[in-house]
């Protein structure tokens, strides 16, 4: 049986890019997100665990208690009205709970306790839901869950620089237009030459004992960042990488040290002049000296 999760962790997340897309922003064409008053490249936060959800469902996703609920082309109120009738409750009949019998606003709605069981049941049923929570509450209604895990967007150590790539095509698609109306440019992609991105995260030992997150499920989720990348390669995103990943793990439930103080003592430096073009330009410092591992854990002492 696992053990649940009784100390608080605060993480850094050291990612990189190269020739590659990170995160297109459909409000600009797709260009990579970017923060206009610095330069400084974006990776939101939803993008982040969109790939940790990906890499669970390769690894998982046909084990029990391990299934993703935000996926693609999902029904999330197919799933959540499936959930309720895996327990055995009919939205359509009165709550068999007396104190609720007429509390149901409309059929086919849960209602009181009814939400509960089916919250219960959703966070033990879903990786994902138990890890960042979800809202439930469309459709049969099993309310609302906070997760115990929350990223912050990643963001670019420097400025980054977005260029622009002409496509070309040399064959037609339509018989009933010309091959020379259909060859030549017919698109455009966006790259950035290199980027190294830094994301922060927080983990709540109790929002996860309410969740039913443990020792398991956070371990999975460690080998998630480290290696979601690896099976989320395409041609759009170029090479994007997992660098550093340096994890601070408190004492206690409620922490040592507020996570700022933690973060500030994680540092980066360049190690050569000119653009940056590779992982190697950069050098990543934990209070002044260099981290070589790819995965770090820092106990934070009460008296630290």
């Amino acid at each position: 049986m696992s053990q649940s999760v009784e100390n608080r962790y605060d993480f850094v997340l050291f990612f990189d890019v190269q020739d590659g897309n990170p995160n297109g922003d459909p409000d600009a064409g797709n260009l990579p997100r970017i923060d206009a008053e610095t330069g400084k490249g974006l990776v939101t936060d939803v993008c982040l665990k969109r790939k940790v959800r990906n890499y669970v469902d390769i690894i998982r996703g046909t084990q029990d208690n391990y299934f993703i609920f935000v996926k693609e082309k999902a029904i999330l109120n197919k799933m959540i009205r499936e959930g309720y009738e895996s327990l055995g409750i009919d939205l359509n009949d009165p709550p068999s709970d007396k104190q609720d019998r007429d509390k149901r606003k409309k059929k086919g709605e849960a209602q009181g306790s009814e939400i509960e069981k089916g919250r219960s049941y959703m966070c033990k049923k879903f990786y994902d839901i138990r890890t960042f929570g979800a809202v439930l509450s469309t459709g049969a209604n099993a309310g609302q869950v906070r997760g115990p895990i929350q990223i912050t967007f990643g963001r670019s150590v420097e400025p980054i620089v977005a260029l622009e790539h002409a496509i070309t095509v040399c064959a037609a698609r339509m018989e009933e237009k010309t091959i020379e109306e259909q060859i030549g440019i017919q698109g455009r992609k966006y790259t950035v030459p290199y980027g190294l991105y830094r994301a922060h995260g927080f983990i709540s030992p109790h929002l996860a004992a309410q969740v039913g997150f443990d020792k398991n499920d956070l371990n999975l989720f460690w080998d998630s960042l480290i290696n979601m990348f690896d099976h989320d390669h395409s041609a759009a995103r170029g090479l994007m990488s997992t660098r550093r990943l340096i994890i601070f793990e408190h004492e206690t439930a409620l922490g040592n040290k507020p996570a700022n103080e933690l973060f500030e003592r994680v540092t980066w430096k360049r190690t050569t002049e000119g653009p940056a073009r590779e992982f190697k330009d950069y050098e990543i410092q934990l209070d002044g000296t260099a981290i070589k591992e790819v995965k770090k854990i820092i106990p934070v002492p009460a008296n630290s």
